[in-house]
């Protein structure tokens, strides 16, 4: 084992990146990763001997010119290719205090060919390099961004291949059904054999055609999972809306205050309920304004609702008559009534709930578990029963390319096939519109916005 440890690297060419990969500021442990041909070097020059390939090992980390002493680390040693990034990787798992971080990354700095990562690099790297394809890349960016079990999960089958194994399966086959119109160029003068690959060909495109279009018609089931189920506090003016919103929160994210109009713009608040993504938007009171800017938040409050998975019409208990506007448009499915101030109601004389509807008290906090598995349940039936187990559309670059796909193959199942030249270059198109979901071909234009999204030490 220990000639393997120097042996030389087999990333000979580019540069070395190094950041601080955990967070910032105090903690425990800090993590720094180094990625690129200097890497050992860094570890001979600061740490050594250098460890065992996938070994962890203690050590004085020291600075590489002065020798100094900057702290005492666990050093650990990944060659190429065996590493995340593909190429030689060194990690030092630093005490956190900020003067430590600071003098390892000063002192890395210091040795030759190193520098500072930019964000997303070592993930790129990853991907140059064979490790991840763009869908995992997604995925992984997702998962570091994870606010609830339902995103962790569905980020983490997406960085396990979830979608990436599914995207090459249909491009595989796409492939396959292009070579058969290659052989009815080739063949075109033997009318059987041109006939046959044809009709293969067509079978393999009708296929995939539906299995695309299914896939496609997924109610935005993974966006919804990955940006959140929308909800909208909507109602007449000191419903309690806000105050509502401060409860479901637990904190105070919105100003509560008896006076009619109190909020004009759109307050939002990201929650995990349930293990639900769900984010509840508090909205001005609907009524005839009475000026400028309580018209333009009410204006805002009509079109987030429309934009919404979930309006929560509120009421005040004493009112239960209190129709929504049919300004609102929203469909019956899309509306819960939430009546509130239910604790102020004298129980001889309280009237029947409106049907489907949920009582509550922001005040006292009476109603709110209930209101709160009810908004899960929602949002779960948004997302479909089989999301875990079934691989589902998570962006819109997704998105984009699969309807491109299934514009060539509808292209190709709708036009005179014997053409063949014209019909083959349709699967070419399909083909290639798939291969830009994972990167197997050229995507330069969207690298820079997805590895833009990483830290810097990622």
């Amino acid at each position: 084992m220990a000639a393997e440890t120097n042996r030389p690297s087999e990333n000979t060419t580019g540069d070395t990146v190094f950041a601080l990969s955990s967070g910032h500021g105090r903690a425990g442990v800090a993590v720094v990763r180094v990625s690129g041909p200097a890497a050992g070097t860094v570890i001979d020059k600061m740490a050594a001997p250098r460890p065992r390939p996938r070994f962890a090992a203690f050590r004085r980390v020291r600075h590489p010119e002065t020798g100094e002493l900057i702290d005492h680390a666990l050093v650990l040693w990944f060659a190429a290719p065996r590493s995340e990034t593909g190429q030689d990787m060194a990690e030092l798992q630093v005490h956190g205090g900020r003067a430590v971080i600071q003098a390892v990354l000063a002192a890395i700095g210091t040795v030759e060919g190193c520098r500072l990562a930019e964000p997303g690099e070592f993930a790129r790297r990853a991907f140059e390099n064979g490790k991840l394809d763009l869908t995992g890349i997604e995925g992984l960016a997702d998962l570091i961004d994870a606010e609830t079990a339902a995103q962790r999960r569905q980020a983490l089958r997406q960085t396990e291949g979830a979608l990436s194994g599914l995207y090459l399966g249909w491009r595989q086959r796409l492939l396959a059904a292009t070579a058969l119109m290659e052989a009815a160029i080739d063949f075109s003068d033997e009318a059987d054999v041109a006939s046959d690959a044809v009709g293969k060909a067509r079978k393999e495109a009708e296929v995939l055609l539906t299995v695309i279009v299914r896939h496609l018609d997924d109610g935005h089931r993974g966006e919804v999972i990955r940006e959140g189920f929308r909800v909208v506090l909507a109602g007449p003016p000191n419903v309690g809306k806000s105050s509502l919103l401060n409860a479901l929160a637990r904190r105070d994210v919105a100003i509560v205050s008896e006076e009619a109009g109190t909020t004009r713009d759109v307050i939002e608040v990201r929650l995990d309920l349930e293990g639900m993504p769900i984010i509840i938007s508090d909205t001005a009171g609907i009524r005839e304004a009475v000026g400028k800017v309580e018209q333009e938040g009410i204006r805002r409050t009509l079109g987030r609702a429309r934009d919404a998975d979930l309006v929560l019409w509120m009421v005040d208990a004493s009112n239960l008559d209190a129709p929504a506007p049919a300004q609102l448009e929203v469909r019956a499915e899309r509306m819960l009534v939430v009546v509130n101030k239910f604790d102020l109601l004298d129980s001889k004389i309280m009237q029947p709930l409106p049907e489907g509807a949920i009582a509550v008290s922001a005040l006292t906090g009476f109603g709110l578990d209930r209101l709160t598995l009810r908004l899960a349940g929602f949002a779960r039936a948004r997302i479909g029963a089989d999301a875990d187990e079934t691989p589902v559309l998570t962006q819109a670059r997704h998105r984009q390319q699969l309807e491109r796909c299934r514009a060539a193959l509808a292209s190709f199942l709708g036009s005179p096939m014997e053409e063949f030249e014209l019909r083959a270059e349709d699967l070419r198109r399909a083909g290639q519109a798939l291969g830009r979901i994972t990167g197997a071909v050229g995507v330069e234009e969207v690298l820079g916005e997805i590895f833009g999204r990483f830290c810097i030490g990622k």
